[in-house]
């Protein structure tokens, strides 16, 4: 088994998502490839990956928003293949780029949502949107002049008029600013205890570790699945942090060198990351008496995990040559 792939045994009337081989392929590319996977009701689920990984298209079809072309599996107990419908009904579907109307107000863009799936209890859905989301004090102010992070949580808003189970949120905060991001990630949790599941997509390292669990996917497959920490753990990856004046010297010596997977630069410290700790050692040994440097062993971070998978990967729908 992939020693990135955490196992967990969720019972089965905790299980928002369960699917088992799910394929799924445009042409001759196979874009998602034999994923079997788990997420629990409640959870914050993110997925990882490069552009064209097929992270968008597992979730789409968990979702009943896509049909795959082979595998199966329920989502809120309903069957991906027979009950896609069913689904559907009860996901909310948050992308990068909400369709708001700007002269229109924020209750005005919800109420028109609302009409428009000709929702029961129109405003009443409408209310306890705003004041989910915590959008009361600029219920009546133009979608035009609102901040990304305003516009964001008035299109999480509308994902919820619906009052769904599960919520798909597609690269969520792209574009916005850090503290409208972690606002937004405080009402994601604030959701989720609520008992909704939560499936999203994300490139932002902070963000990943503010999930309960985590998949990385790549050339359409899971390479990696657990929580933050054990995904750190089961790495085995090593760090060194090294500082020094001409840090950018050492790098050029380094790069390249057997157990040396990884160097990235930090101002004046260089951080060394290799996936076999003993070699990594063995690499740097030369350099560890440097009067001028300054070493430390340091604890992995899940950025350096990721960035590494991703060097070993290829986009999905890259040529091979």
């Amino acid at each position: 088994m992939n020693d990135l792939i955490a196992p967990l045994d969720i019972p089965p009337g905790q299980r928002a998502v369960d699917v088992v081989g799910l394929t799924k392929r445009f042409g001759d590319k196979t874009v998602v490839d034999q994923l079997s996977m788990r997420v629990r009701r409640g959870e914050v689920f993110g997925f990882l990956g490069p552009n064209g990984s097929g992270k968008t298209t597992s979730i789409r079809m968990m979702c009943g928003l896509l049909t795959p072309d082979a595998g199966s599996g329920h989502t809120l107990g309903y069957d991906i293949l027979r009950e896609a419908a069913a689904i559907k009904r009860e996901v909310g579907y948050m992308t990068q780029r909400f369709g708001l109307y700007e002269d229109l107000t924020i209750r005005e863009n919800l109420d028109f949502v609302a009409g428009v799936y000709q929702m029961d209890r129109r405003r009443q859905r409408v209310d306890t949107a705003i004041e989910r989301l915590g959008l009361g004090g600029r219920a009546n102010q133009l979608a035009g002049g609102l901040s990304g992070g305003w516009k964001q949580r008035m299109a999480l808003a509308a994902c919820m008029l619906h009052e769904p189970k599960l919520l798909l949120l597609d690269e969520p905060t792209a574009g916005v600013d850090p503290k409208a991001r972690r606002d937004f990630w405080e009402e994601i949790h604030a959701l989720a205890a609520e008992g909704i599941t939560v499936l999203v997509s994300t490139h932002y390292m902070d963000e990943a570790e503010r999930c309960h669990r985590l998949g990385y996917i790549a050339y359409g497959q899971l390479l990696a699945l657990g929580t933050p920490a054990q995904l750190v753990e089961r790495s085995g990856f090593a760090t060194w942090h090294v500082r020094g004046n001409d840090v950018s010297a050492l790098a050029a010596q380094l790069r390249g060198a057997t157990g040396v997977d990884m160097l990235t630069r930090f101002g004046n410290t260089l951080h060394v990351s290799g996936s076999d700790a003993a070699a990594l050692v063995a690499a740097i040994a030369p350099w560890r008496d440097e009067p001028a440097l300054e070493w430390s062993a340091a604890a992995p971070q899940l950025e350096d995990v990721f960035i590494h998978l991703m060097g070993q990967t290829r986009d999905n729908f890259q040529e091979a040559h």
